[in-house]
């Protein structure tokens, strides 16, 4: 027997499924309900599998810097493997997936990313050339179908961006509509969303590698692109990377990227739309910088403090991803407790985002509101070696997004402001539909 604390246990358990149903419901609400009752460290249960939420800045240090062999984030996240191919990431041994992570590294590359500047500067401008003095859209879609144009220009290049068709966004829907509760429980299950799912990553498998193998027969693209990277790239015993898994790198990368830039946009354009006073101070920084659609550079994106703090906190208060796990794989133990092999454990930046302790007032919105001390208390893209690579890119998006808007149109509410809700249809966070808002061309001095 062992005298060491165990973590409170949330209420509501059934019987058989324990917390699953209000999980399955809105996993990121049912994580603030257990941090709420139970505090720093909360036991619950899904079907039998033991997880425990964990939620302060020192807790997340301390499963952020525990090495793999201790806390694996491979283990609880092989339903991701069917999305992203065998081979790839979860799908591949530790030390090639540290690899991959170098190799995505290598297309982020500031060089790289003054490039995809333009790029993306030039897929906002045309998009929103014909939108007029003014309209209503549902903005989550609308930054859906905009996200996919940006990041499979960057990703493919021009030519395979210009052949665009709408089925390509239909395909990654439904990788999405797979990142369920379900998955957690049971991914390979006769569910018909996962049947969707392998269908769907099929197909990209097969359109992917069609463009793999026009790269390779000679077709260069106008601006070095990601899958150039891809192409070009060496494992650390010289060894390039097989042609037939690069698809499942893009789609690693695109997936990582596409939910994450619509999302964030979208909350930030209701966020500037609820707070006026705030829109007017992002509106001033970007006439300041922005003056026409070729200076949208990385440079002038970068000299923008008032729309990164606006976007810090939009990602403060709705991240998209709400459930970051390890699994426990050998002994590991915090402030005296200790968590038992094949326990899941579990970062909610939701519910971390909302301590008062570290962000005092935690519900309101303030994009001015200081950086918290600990760098482990903000992790809207997880932490430590683990932080997701794509980051950099997803804000490079946003803010570009956001700016060529903001330098012809004003924002505002079309339905009352609690109407905008938080809805989690897979397990990542979104607007409720439909997120509509209003655009109304500036009276620029």
């Amino acid at each position: 027997m062992t005298d060491a604390p165990r973590p409170k246990i949330v209420s509501g358990a059934k019987p058989e499924s324990g917390h699953y149903e209000e999980f399955l419901a809105h996993a990121a609400h049912f994580l603030y309900r257990a941090y709420q009752e139970c505090g720093e460290l909360a036991e619950f249960d899904l079907y039998g599998q033991k997880h425990i939420l964990i939620a302060s800045p020192d807790a997340q240090e301390a499963v952020y810097r525990a090495p793999d062999a201790v806390l694996s984030a491979s283990a609880p996240y092989q339903y991701m493997v069917p999305v992203f191919g065998e081979g790839i990431q979860y799908g591949a041994p530790l030390e090639i997936e540290r690899q991959q992570v170098k190799i995505f590294s290598n297309a982020l590359r500031p060089a790289k990313m003054k490039g995809y500047a333009q790029v993306i500067a030039q897929e906002v401008e045309e998009f929103i050339a014909d939108w007029g003095d003014e309209g209503e859209k549902d903005f989550h879609d609308t930054y859906k179908d905009l996200v996919l144009r940006t990041s499979t220009h960057c990703l493919m290049g021009g030519d395979f961006r210009r052949r665009l068709t709408d089925e390509f966004g239909a395909l990654f829907h439904d990788l999405e509509e797979s990142i369920s509760p379900e998955a957690v429980i049971d991914a390979h299950s006769e569910e018909e969303a996962f049947k969707r799912r392998d269908r769907a990553r099929a197909k990209l498998q097969t359109l992917l590698m069609k463009a793999v193998e026009e790269r390779r027969a000679g077709a260069r693209p106008e601006i070095p692109d990601m899958l150039e990277t891809f192409l070009e790239a060496r494992y650390a015993d010289g060894t390039p990377l097989a042609d037939e898994l690069i698809p499942g790198m893009i789609v690693w990368i695109m997936f990582g990227g596409f939910h994450t830039s619509s999302n964030t946009a979208a909350w930030a354009s209701v966020e500037l739309a609820r707070h006026p006073e705030y829109q007017k101070e992002v509106i001033a920084e970007v006439d300041r910088i922005y003056r026409k659609g070729e200076d949208l550079s990385l440079a002038s994106l970068r000299e923008m403090p008032v729309l990164e703090g606006f976007v810090s906190e939009t990602l403060r208060l709705h991240p998209p991803l709400c459930t970051l796990m390890r699994q426990v794989m050998q002994p590991f133990a915090y402030k005296g407790y200790d968590f038992p092999i094949g326990t899941n454990i579990v970062i909610s930046p939701y519910v971390s985002h909302r301590i008062p302790e570290v962000f005092p007032d935690p519900e309101r919105f303030d994009p001015h509101r200081p950086e918290p001390d600990h760098v482990f208390a903000l992790i809207p893209f997880g932490g430590g070696k683990r932080k997701c690579v794509g980051n950099s890119f997803a804000f490079l998006q946003v803010k570009s997004i956001l700016t060529a808007l903001l330098s012809r149109y004003e924002l505002s509410l079309v339905d009352p402001p609690e109407t905008y809700r938080e809805v989690m249809p897979s397990l990542i966070l979104r607007p409720s539909a439909p997120c509509k808002l209003r655009y109304t061309r500036r009276e620029k001095a």
